[in-house]
């Protein structure tokens, strides 16, 4: 994980048509595919666990092992960085931190997670080399799947980048992962259009809340079935089971994605 960034505009620009392209790595790719639709879900970003009767599709950190026999989605925060990863961040990559005109960084305030500066295509390049190592250790993990959170950081930003920027970095993992064999989902950023999605080159979706938020008709406009929604309140999930249980692949979970034998652990379905 620890690259480092290469010198000059023309070298990161070679260097990132070979990331893009999967030149010169030895892992074959493969034909990739979005996890099976109206599947039983179940969200294991937090602490893994085995995955209750009936689960045949998870998604978990791409720091844990891929559970057997199931189709697996592997979650790297692409677009922030993990509070248990900043002083990893500050040391090795600093200059891929987002800092505003004043040097400080820039926090995304509701997770205390510094933002990942993707402004340049040699940022993106050098972002796309960072996370490519994740996604190669999913990869080898057996994971079938990828999950990029926080897609929707430039709204948090303070107008330091913009949704063209983010749309390139996006495109450029999304052809990484795809080089490995992985399929990639829009996690969120409901926002997001439909050209721009396939733009990306997204297969499935990830929508946290949709549900609670009036959001899931955007997510399944461009991507029919092919939605998770992962709901945290009791009347998101009762509504979400209404509207789209029978389509779509629901879960509720708490918000902190604990494992079974925690005073917090929820997991439904339907």
């Amino acid at each position: 994980m620890k690259t480092r960034l290469l010198a000059g505009a023309a070298a990161l620009a070679v260097a990132s048509t070979a990331i893009v392209m999967g030149i010169g790595d030895a892992d074959a790719a493969s034909a990739w595919s979005p996890p099976p639709a109206n599947a039983t879900f179940d969200y294991q970003i937090g602490e893994p666990y085995t995955p209750p009767a009936g689960v045949t599709v998870v998604s978990r950190d791409h720091d844990a092992a891929a559970a057997p026999g199931i189709y697996n989605i592997c979650y790297v925060n692409a677009f922030q960085a993990q509070p248990d990863a900043e002083s990893w961040w500050k040391t090795n990559h600093p200059d891929l931190l987002l800092r505003d005109k004043n040097g400080k960084l820039v926090i995304d305030a509701d997770w205390g997670e510094i933002l990942l500066d993707y402004s340049t295509a040699a940022k993106r390049a050098a972002l796309t080399a960072v996370v490519g190592s994740w996604i190669d250790q999913c990869a080898r993990k057996g994971f079938k799947g990828l999950e990029p959170d926080n897609l929707d950081a430039y709204t948090r930003s303070k107008g330091l980048l913009t949704e063209a920027q983010a749309i390139a970095y996006a495109g450029s993992l999304a052809a990484y992962a795809h080089g490995k064999g992985l399929a990639i989902g829009q996690k969120n950023t409901a926002e997001l259009s439909t050209a721009n999605a396939r733009r990306i080159g997204f297969d499935f979706a990830v929508a946290e809340e949709c549900a609670d938020y009036t959001e899931c008709q955007d997510y399944t406009a461009t991507y029919g079935a092919n939605v998770i929604v992962i709901e945290y309140s009791r009347s998101g999930y009762n509504k979400a089971c209404r509207s789209h249980g029978s389509t779509l692949s629901v879960v509720q979970r708490d918000v902190d994605v604990t494992a079974p034998g925690s005073d917090t652990y929820v997991f439904k379905t339907c």
